[in-house]
């Protein structure tokens, strides 16, 4: 149950700087009178635009701030929720929107439109309409429920029964179905890429392998063409391997026999000399007659003695030279074919590697081009790969779609339940009978004898005591008046049997001054004696000389100053 408290404003209207303070749950009922233009309705006004931002009356917002002062407008008002404290500042020039929940200001970071929307569906429960069809009845600028479109009149009940919670879940579960449909279309249009792209990347792989196959043709004839190569090697691998398997003459034997060939040589030429030596000293005793030292001849006999011993030496080193020479010859022959021999051994080892090392070659390029062979190229192991990929995605695509399929049936059951048709009207229906019997019992209690019924579509029919049929346009203003009291009271009703709409506060503005006969002023007050003790009723009247002393409390407004002011 809302119980408002408390009313505060300055600067509203005809009221000035001076705060006008209003205690809303004090008394039982309370009288406000005073002259026109006082200032009694706007309480009224106040408490209207505190709570939703606009007065009861139809007047600017901008014509609302006091004339005389400009500036300043203030309202406050104080209710309580169970437990819960609120309080709800407004103002304009300067603007000013805060909520307060147990002293503390509630986030203010959402725009104003959203605020207000916060006050009225999370704290109230109570827009404009539903809070001037539950709280107030007045003379000017209200419009009666009979008045009102079968639209707005659903909206009132709705508001009443406290219903508007499956309005609220069927706009949420109109924004998710959307939300869903659109991931549903781009979900299955999702799928269908994914089909051609999986339909050509298959087209792909099919082409890649035809071209792996042709490929592996070429790298088998190369990996044979390598092979023959290989055994080639092998081959002249074996065959020097045989011939390095011969004598090779060792380091030693050939330093041998060159160090025989260099000491040959050596002694050759000694040879040489010595021979020359002896032809030289033949040469002398056959050309000189006497010695170039000492001038004495030189006897025929000691120079023929001297030239035949010399000639039979020189005959003696020729015919050792010429063994000499041949032993010489001989040696060299054999130092040369031995030095041959051995770089012939040491350039077929050299060959010998290089076969291994080419062989190895082969044998590595071999193992590559068969591993080709036997493993598809990057190419179509990348495709494979991203084919893969794309069934995986497509997998979780299709899942993904048969999800958003069975949540789309499940909103579609939830929206048959949550729109108007729905659970909503059957709740309406089974409470149809209990308004129509409360508003009823209202009528004749105001001592109107008809029959009132709503339909499920708000539509009403109205009979007299011998069935004639009327509508609400065809009666009197004071009948209207009955009419609009009776469903006042029994949306008040209602309210607190739903605790929805429920509250303290009920005001008649000029209700009293209005259409009602005397007969129709008891009746009221006989209604408003049956009223929960919890109520607080506050009565907008002219008539002070008649209902003076009817009300435990009244205020009376009066201008001072071009003010209004409370006595």
């Amino acid at each position: 149950m809302i119980v408002f408290k408390k009313l505060t404003y300055k600067n509203f209207l005809s009221t000035g700087n001076q705060e006008t303070v209003i205690y809303l749950n004090k008394d039982s009922s309370t009288l406000v009178v005073g002259s026109n233009g006082a200032g009694k309705s706007t309480m009224l006004d106040a408490l209207s635009f505190g709570l939703f931002g606009k007065p009861h009356r139809s007047i600017n917002k901008g014509q609302l701030v006091n004339s005389i002062n400009g500036k300043q407008l203030l309202v406050t008002v104080e209710f309580s929720i169970g437990p819960v404290e609120y309080k709800v500042i407004r103002g304009v020039k300067p603007a000013k929107f805060e909520i307060y929940q147990n002293g503390k200001i509630l986030n203010q970071e959402s725009h104003a439109r959203d605020y207000q929307k916060i006050l009225e569906s999370n704290i109230l429960k109570l827009n404009h309409k539903s809070f001037h069809q539950v709280v107030v009845l007045g003379s000017s600028n209200f419009i009666p429920f009979m008045q009102l479109n079968p639209y707005n009149r659903r909206n009132v009940i709705e508001d009443l029964l406290d219903i508007k919670v499956f309005t609220k879940m069927n706009a949420i579960l109109k924004d998710k179905y959307n939300i869903l449909k659109s991931e549903l279309k781009d979900t299955e249009y999702s799928i269908e890429i994914l089909n051609e792209k999986i339909k050509l990347k298959n087209q792909h792989i099919s082409e890649l392998r035809s071209i792996d196959e042709g490929k592996k043709q070429e790298l088998t004839e190369d990996r044979n063409a390598l092979e023959e190569q290989k055994n080639s090697l092998l081959e002249k691998k074996k065959e020097l391997e045989q011939k390095l398997q011969a004598d090779t003459p060792s380091k030693v034997k050939i330093d041998t026999v060159g160090q025989k060939k260099k000491e040959l040589t050596s002694l050759e030429g000694q040879i040489k000399g010595k021979l020359a030596n002896l032809s030289s000293h033949k040469k002398f005793f056959e050309e000189n007659k006497e010695c170039p030292t000492c001038g004495q001849d030189i006897s025929l006999e000691l120079k023929e003695d001297a030239v035949r011993n010399t000639q039979a030496d020189i005959d003696k080193v020729t015919t050792g030279l010429g063994e000499l020479k041949a032993v010489l010859e001989k040696t060299e022959t054999e130092f040369e074919e031995l030095n041959d021999l051995f770089y012939e051994h040491k350039n077929m080892s050299s060959e010998l590697i290089r076969l291994n090392t080419d062989i190895t070659t082969k044998d590595t390029l071999i193992g590559k081009l068969q591993a080709k062979i036997d493993k598809p190229s990057e190419d179509t192991s990348k495709s494979e790969e991203e084919l893969n990929g794309l069934n995986t995605k497509k997998t979780e695509a299709v899942e993904e779609k048969n999800e958003y399929i069975t949540q789309k049936a499940y909103y579609d059951a939830l929206s048959e339940l949550l729109k108007d048709t729905g659970i909503k009207t059957k709740i309406i229906k089974e409470y149809l009978p209990v308004m129509n019997g409360l508003i009823n019992k209202y009528l004749q209690v105001l001592d109107f004898f008809v029959s009132f019924h709503l339909d499920e579509n708000f539509d009403e029919t109205i009979k007299s005591r011998h069935r004639d049929e009327f509508t609400y346009p065809s009666f009197s203003e004071g009948e209207k008046q009955r009419i609009d009291l009776a469903l006042l009271f029994s949306w008040r009703q209602i309210a607190q049997m739903k605790n929805s709409a429920n509250t303290n506060l009920l005001i008649l503005d000029e209700t009293f001054d209005s259409s009602l006969d005397a007969d129709g002023v008891d009746n009221l007050f006989k209604i408003l004696a049956t009223l929960n003790k919890n109520t607080n009723t506050f009565v907008i009247s002219h008539k002070q000389d008649i209902l003076d002393g009817r009300f435990p409390a009244k205020i009376e407004f009066h201008k001072v100053n071009n003010f209004s002011k409370i006595k």
